[in-house]
């Protein structure tokens, strides 16, 4: 493990780091539902969709969506998809023309819907006590993440008292960059007058975390292990500066980095 520096700035991934995810049982089924009741009642509905063709399109909409993220781990600045280019290309590309101008001009809404309807999200535990431990030692924290619809992270917060514990929140659907554009990562040491080499970043994957860790020069880059961590999409050769099993595993770097520097 290298040497970490003490950090000016905590900058950390939403899913994986703050909260566990795991999607929902027959959430495609639901979603569908909801879709086939809007354009029934904006009159832009077709006997030719039923609910069963929504719901297939809803499924392999989502797959397309997993390997487009994938393929965008390998540029070195990629920008964000749009609400509008998951619903009118991804799912309703062959949708008859009223449905699939109805989905494009309400992208937005069901994005947020669908974030809600899709996954449950749980605090991991122990990080809490990292926030708390922030806060006692003045390091900011900032959220930095990659998501088709911040919006759901930060009812999730609201919902669970904890918005106040961040200075700032980066989603990528709200600045147009995803990671590993390392420009997430220099938003976030800005926003705390900052800039990446004073801060910690703390992610929980290789391609689009470390990576991008790597690329914005970040002065600690910190892999935390989640459900997903070493399901890599192609072979990379970055590292990360420490890896940690939990958020416990975090606080107890944290604690160290300020003992050496006092």
């Amino acid at each position: 493990m290298t040497a970490l520096i003490k950090p000016r700035g905590l900058l950390v991934d939403f899913g994986g780091v703050i909260v566990e995810t795991a999607n929902r049982t027959g959430w495609q089924s639901k979603m569908a539902e909801l879709v086939h009741e809007r354009l029934a009642a904006a009159d832009a509905g077709s006997p030719q969709l039923r609910v069963a063709d929504i719901e297939r399109d809803i499924r392999e909409g989502a797959k397309a969506d997993s390997r487009w993220k994938d393929a965008m781990s390998r540029p070195f600045a990629p920008a964000e998809l749009t609400y509008q280019e998951f619903w009118e290309g991804f799912v309703a590309g062959d949708w008859p023309v009223r449905a699939r101008e109805y989905v494009r001009d309400n992208a937005k809404e069901l994005c947020r819907e669908m974030g809600e309807m899709k996954q449950e999200r749980v605090t991991r535990d122990g990080f809490i006590e990292v926030l708390d431990f922030a806060d006692a030692a003045s390091i900011p924290v900032v959220i930095v993440s990659n998501t088709l619809m911040g919006q759901v992270h930060r009812d999730f917060l609201t919902r669970n008292h904890l918005t106040e514990c961040f200075v700032e929140q980066i989603y990528s659907d709200e600045v147009r960059v995803r990671k590993p554009n390392p420009e997430m990562i220099h938003l976030g040491a800005r926003a705390i007058g900052e800039t990446a080499a004073t801060c910690w970043y703390v992610g929980d994957n290789f391609d689009r975390d470390v990576l991008c860790g790597v690329r914005a020069g970040v002065g600690g880059n910190i892999l935390m292990e989640a459900r997903s961590t070493y399901d890599q999409p192609y072979e990379l050769t970055v590292k990360a500066d420490a890896i940690v099993a939990d958020p416990w595993g975090l606080l107890e770097l944290l604690r160290v980095s300020l003992e050496r520097a006092a």
